[in-house]
């Protein structure tokens, strides 16, 4: 069966009863190309084990589970697993989890089907769950690479450099943590039903070691990146009030400032990840002497 042929995905669908659900963001992948291609960026092969979030009918499971050792695949829709049964059912290697994954231990997971393999991310991510997803995938430090497909202008988020429009709280998370580089766009045409938006692949290579290691500690590091641009349109010092205004007052942050060699007038969405650190690392020594 061609899992990427519309008319036998039609009739697949229509011989289980299928229908599309919005709220779970479905679309199906009705080009060949787009499973093979994210299936050789994801980098499996017989030593690695990989987790596929949102199988759907499973033409990206069945690229996968030809590269790898094992494929687990976690699906949050009760009605697939019956389509799954079908047209996965000559594949020993793969396992399916029915569940939602931010609900699931994922180390546990991993640790469990993975022992002795690589394990890896290779997903086409339902796009109104993308970012809790990825936190997810990225907070349990299981994997060696996480290879996605979401909306570009996530993708974009994800790999922005500093004084983009597109740089982010989510920019600094993801690369203190990875290094993102998006991989190629896939246009709507390519899916059942076709999307609004043009959908791109981006491959997150987990650091061994964060990008840096400021003294402050990690979660101190991110309460400031996340001051830093809750106020978007103010300047940092503006916005960090939001943050640390009731422990250091205006005065205090625009100290702290002006120590690290930033303009007054800078805004959050300037810095680096290692300005951020000195940032952080200021704020932090300045609140330790009250």
């Amino acid at each position: 069966m061609n899992l990427c042929d519309i008319r036998e995905v039609k009739a697949l669908l229509s011989r289980h009863g299928f229908h599309f659900s919005k709220s779970l963001g479905q679309n199906f992948l009705i080009a060949d190309w787009v499973p093979r291609d994210i299936a050789a960026a994801g980098g499996g092969d017989k030593a690695c084990g990989v987790l596929e979030i949102g199988p759907g009918i499973g033409c990206l499971t069945r690229e996968l589970c030809g590269r790898a050792a094992k494929v687990v695949s976690v699906e949050l829709d009760p009605a697939l697993p019956p389509v799954l049964a079908e047209t996965m059912a000559d594949a020993e290697n793969f396992t399916l989890i029915s569940g939602d994954v931010l609900q699931l231990d994922i180390p546990r997971l991993v640790d469990g089907h993975f022992q002795g393999l690589t394990p890896l991310v290779c997903a086409n991510l339902p796009y109104n769950a993308a970012t809790p997803i990825l936190g997810a995938l990225v907070e349990a430090k299981r994997f060696e690479a996480i290879t996605v497909m979401v909306q570009r202008e996530a993708a974009l988020r994800l790999a922005a450099k500093p004084g983009t429009g597109d740089y982010g709280a989510l920019s600094v998370y993801m690369q203190y943590h990875t290094q993102p580089e998006i991989l190629f766009d896939v246009p709507p045409e390519c899916f059942l039903p076709a999307p609004k938006v043009t959908s791109s692949v981006i491959r997150c290579q987990v650091r061994r070691e964060p990008a840096v290691r400021p003294a402050c500690g990690e979660e101190f590091f991110f309460r400031t990146v996340k001051g830093a641009f809750a106020l978007r349109r103010k300047t940092l010092c503006n916005s960090l009030c939001t943050a640390f205004g009731s422990q250091l007052g205006k005065g205090g942050i625009a100290e702290v400032i002006s120590q690290c060699g930033l303009p007054p007038a800078v805004r959050g969405e300037a810095l680096g990840l290692e300005e951020f650190a000195v940032l952080a690392d200021g704020l932090y020594e300045m609140i330790q002497r009250l």
